[in-house]
């Protein structure tokens, strides 16, 4: 009996684990399991294997992939998903602070009051609580000139005789800031010199000095004695006390407007009212005038009227109700403190043009003083 040749059945062949790109190559559309880890490698992979053209699979079919590589962690990559952060806008890496080390092009802007970064000046990052935060040497620096103002006028030194002082010093001041901006070399060795007095906005600014300058400079020259000497002492004391006051409270406190909160005008309003009655209520009477004081060097002189000339006038009451119409001794002290404080804290928190509160805060009282006495004094 002839033996019939046995057929051998036809046979298949499947990849265990076929890749993203052999997808068109699978029969039936079938396809072998395949675990989470290896997908998600596939998945990571997939566009950078696409762009390149390669056309490669995970895999080989003919490897069989060992249980310890299965279990092994892919290594840690960035989200794809995230974009990569944009490069600056002039095309300079950033410097890893808070502020870039562009100069700021508008002018109002250099001289405004935003908030000061951090990482321009060394010493500010070094003493971060000490000189950033609080600014106590420039605080120290702001207060001592109130206390220099009152040795001065304890010593018979006439406002005439002190702002050509300061005209003198605010020229290289002024001078030396302008040279400062045009040469990086002198900046640097200018920033070394007085940054625990600078705040960072001024590293691309003017100098808060050269406003303090001019301010008291107009304060003095242009206003009577004690007026002139009111708005130095506001500008030194009231400023500081609503820094300081506004940062450690501030945020307990509704906000106002930007920057400023009602603990820091509570506080200017407050050394307003005390500076007034200590000035006018003892240190004036008890230095007493001075032998080259000139006329009218004092607009208040203990006693207000309730009402100006201009509106008794207009409602025909005699010169003897002048005296009905007058407050003198602690009541008028107490009311010229209290407008005072007013005055004190409002130029403090107004916004004046963006301009620096070194210059608007004296300015400001100066012209607020001079009216309120002008009217009623």
């Amino acid at each position: 009996m002839p033996s019939t040749p046995s057929t051998v059945p036809e046979t298949r062949v499947i990849s265990p684990s076929p890749s993203l790109t052999d997808s068109s190559d699978a029969r039936d559309g079938y396809f072998a399991p395949t675990t989470r880890s290896a997908a998600r490698r596939q998945q990571l992979s997939g566009v950078s294997e696409e762009s390149s053209g390669s056309g490669r699979s995970r895999g080989s079919p003919d490897e069989t992939p060992s249980r310890s590589s299965t279990r092994r962690r892919p290594p840690r990559r960035s989200n794809p998903m995230i974009p990569a952060s944009p490069p600056a806008a002039n095309g300079s890496a950033s410097n890893g602070f808070l502020s870039p080390t562009s100069k700021v092009s508008n002018a109002l802007r250099d001289i405004s009051r935003s908030p000061s970064p951090l990482g321009l000046i060394p010493l500010h990052t070094r003493y971060r609580s000490f000189i950033h935060r609080h600014e106590i040497p420039r605080k120290v620096l702001h207060v001592s000139i109130g206390f220099l103002t009152l040795q001065l006028y304890s010593r018979g030194i006439q406002t005439t005789q002190i702002t050509p002082v300061l005209f003198t010093a605010l020229v290289p001041i002024a001078v030396t800031d302008i040279v400062r901006h045009r040469f990086e070399k002198v900046n640097k060795f200018y920033i070394r010199c007085v940054g625990a007095l600078m705040r960072e906005t001024e590293v691309s600014g003017y100098n808060g000095v050269i406003w303090y300058l001019l301010g008291a400079y107009i304060v003095l020259r242009f206003f009577p004695k004690d007026v002139g000497v009111m708005g130095v002492l506001l500008l030194s004391w009231c400023d500081t006390a609503a820094s300081t006051f506004g940062r450690l409270y501030g945020r307990y406190t509704p906000r106002l407007r930007q920057g400023k909160s009602l603990a820091g005008t509570m506080a200017a309003w407050f050394v307003g009212v005390a500076t007034a009655a200590a000035f006018w209520g003892w240190f004036v009477p008890y230095m007493g005038a001075f032998p080259n004081d000139p006329e009218g060097s004092f607009m208040f002189t203990g006693q207000l009227k309730l009402l100006p000339d201009s509106v008794r006038g207009l409602l025909g009451w005699e010169a003897a109700s002048q005296a009905a119409t007058t407050i003198t001794g602690p009541l008028a002290l107490g009311v010229m403190s209290v407008v005072t404080g007013f005055i004190a804290a409002g130029s403090e928190f107004v916004d004046l043009f963006s301009w620096d509160d070194n210059f608007t805060i004296p300015v400001l009282s100066g012209l607020g003083l001079w009216g309120f006495l002008k009217v009623f004094g």
